[in-house]
C-alpha cells in the first residue's frame, strides 16, 4: 500500500544537485551555497509549507542573484556612480576575458625575460596624449593624487586655492585625503575669488607644488576669480592639475570640461585624472606629466601598494585601443534618434494594452564631471508605482522619479535591450 505521507515523497538531495538548472547553477554558485538552498526547500515540504513536486522551484528561487547584478540604466545620468559610472565596451570586456588567466603582463615572450608591468596599456595611454613625456596608472583617481602628494610633498607644503578644496564623494574630502600623505595644505585665497598674487605669496623653500583642482561636481557663479594653469606654470615650482573627469581631449559637448592634452600644453607638470569617468575605460588613476615627475612616482614604495592588476590593465588598454566606448555613445546620441526610439518603445506597450507618454527628458554627465550642462533627451513616463517592482526585477531596471511619474530615459540602456525593457514593464503592469 502505498504510503500517504507527503514527506516521503521529498526528492532526495542527490537527485535534485543533478536536475540541470540547479546543477548550472553550482557551476556559477558553488556547491554548498546551493545544496544550501536544497535543504531549505526539502525542509519547508516537510514542513508542510509546499507541495514535494515544488522543492526544486523553491530552491532555485532560493538561490543568491549574482553580486553585483547586471542593471539597465535608465535614469538618464551616464556617468552613474552607485552604477559603477562607465560601463565597458565590447572589445574592453573581451580582454578582461582573456586576461583572466595566465598573461604575459610582466613578460616579454620573445626574449623569455621580465617586461615592463602593462606595457601595451602604458604605451595607448602615451599615444593618447602625445603631449605628456610619460604616464603611469594606479588604481584610481585618489590613488593618483595621494601617490602624487607622496612623493613630491610629504613633510612640505601643497598651495591650493580655497575654492578647489572638495569633497569628492561619500564623506571623502580633498584636505584630509592630502593631509594624510604627511604633506601641509598651505591655502591660499578665498571662497569664491584667488589670484595669481595669492599664489606667489604662498610659494617658498618648503613648497612641493601647487595644485590645481577642477571643480567637476559643483559650480560657483557670481563674483568669482580663479588662475588658470598657465599662469601657475609662471611661478617656478611644479603644477600638478587634477582635471578629475579623465577627459583626454577636447570634447566640443563639454567646453568647460578640462582634458589632459590642453592642459599639459599649458604648462602642467604633472596631470591627474580618473580613468572609469569620461574615457569610458574600468577604475584607475592616470598620471601623466614630464618623464623625470612620473618616474619619481613609478619608483616610489607606496607605488607599489597602488598598483593595477592585469584586468585593469587589459580592460584600459582595450578602451583606448577600441572603438568608440559605451560612455561615448550615450553622450553623444541623437536626441531626435532617442525619441523616435521611445515612442517606438510607447507603441509596443500600447499594442499591448499598457498606456505610457513620451515626454522631453534632461539627461546629465554624472560621475563629478560637466556641472550644469544638461543633455536634451527624451523619456518614457509611467505611474510612479512602476519604478519599485521595476528596480527590483531581473534584470533591474533604473529610471528616476519626478513629479509622480517614472521617467524611463533610454540613452544609456543598449538599443538591443528595448524587448527586455518592454517585457519588465508589462509584467508590472498586469
Amino acid at each position: 500500500m502505498r504510503d500517504a505521507d507527503p514527506r516521503r515523497r521529498v526528492p532526495r538531495t542527490d537527485a535534485l544537485l543533478a536536475d540541470p538548472a540547479l546543477a548550472a547553477a553550482v557551476g556559477t554558485l558553488g556547491r554548498d551555497r546551493v545544496k544550501a538552498a536544497v535543504v531549505r526547500a526539502q525542509q519547508r515540504a516537510r514542513a508542510g509549507e509546499i507541495n514535494p513536486d515544488e522543492v526544486r522551484d523553491a530552491a532555485l528561487a532560493d538561490l543568491p542573484a549574482p553580486a553585483p547584478r547586471a542593471v539597465l540604466n535608465a535614469t538618464g545620468v551616464v556617468l552613474h556612480t552607485n552604477l559603477g559610472r562607465a560601463p565597458l565596451s565590447a572589445a574592453a570586456v573581451e580582454a578582461l576575458v582573456a586576461a583572466a588567466g595566465h598573461t604575459d603582463v610582466e613578460l616579454d615572450l620573445p626574449s623569455g625575460r621580465r617586461a615592463r608591468r602593462g606595457r601595451e596599456a602604458l604605451d595607448a595611454l602615451a599615444a593618447a596624449v602625445p603631449d605628456a613625456a610619460a604616464v603611469h596608472v594606479v588604481n584610481n583617481g585618489a590613488a593618483a593624487l595621494v601617490l602624487a602628494a607622496t612623493a613630491l610633498a610629504a613633510d612640505r607644503e601643497v598651495v591650493v586655492s580655497r575654492g578647489e578644496l572638495v569633497e569628492i564623494g561619500d564623506g571623502f574630502r580633498l584636505p584630509d585625503l592630502l593631509a594624510s600623505t604627511g604633506a601641509r595644505l598651505r591655502e591660499v585665497g578665498t571662497t569664491n575669488r584667488t589670484t595669481l598674487a595669492d599664489y606667489a605669496a604662498a610659494i617658498g623653500p618648503r613648497t612641493g607644488f601647487v595644485l590645481k583642482v577642477h571643480p567637476s561636481n559643483f559650480v560657483v557663479t557670481g563674483f568669482t576669480s580663479a588662475v588658470p594653469v598657465g599662469e601657475l606654470a609662471t611661478l617656478g615650482v611644479p603644477v600638478v592639475a587634477d582635471i578629475g573627469s579623465g577627459l583626454l581631449v577636447p570634447d566640443p559637448l563639454l567646453p568647460d570640461e578640462p582634458d589632459a592634452a590642453g592642459t599639459l600644453r599649458a604648462g602642467a607638470h604633472l596631470v591627474t585624472a580618473s580613468g572609469d569617468k569620461l574615457l569610458g575605460g574600468p577604475q584607475a588613476g592616470l598620471l601623466l606629466g614630464t618623464a623625470d615627475l612620473v618616474q619619481r612616482l613609478r619608483r616610489h614604495p607606496l607605488a607599489r601598494a597602488l598598483r593595477v592588476d592585469k584586468l585593469t590593465l587589459a580592460a584600459l588598454a582595450a578602451t583606448l585601443h577600441g572603438p568608440t566606448t559605451p560612455t561615448r555613445e550615450a553622450l553623444h546620441a541623437d536626441p531626435a534618434a532617442l525619441r523616435d526610439r521611445t515612442e517606438r518603445l510607447r507603441d509596443r506597450l500600447g499594442e499591448d494594452g499598457c498606456k505610457a507618454e513620451v515626454v522631453p527628458s534632461a539627461a546629465v554627465v554624472g560621475g563629478g564631471g560637466a556641472p550644469g550642462v544638461e543633455l536634451d533627451s527624451w523619456a518614457l513616463s509611467l505611474p510612479e508605482r512602476y519604478a519599485a517592482p521595476l528596480r527590483t526585477g531581473a534584470p533591474p531596471i533604473l529610471g528616476r522619479v519626478l513629479h509622480g511619474r517614472l521617467l524611463l530615459d533610454l540613452r544609456c540602456v543598449p538599443a538591443d535591450a528595448d524587448g527586455t525593457v518592454r517585457a519588465a514593464i508589462l509584467r508590472v503592469g498586469g
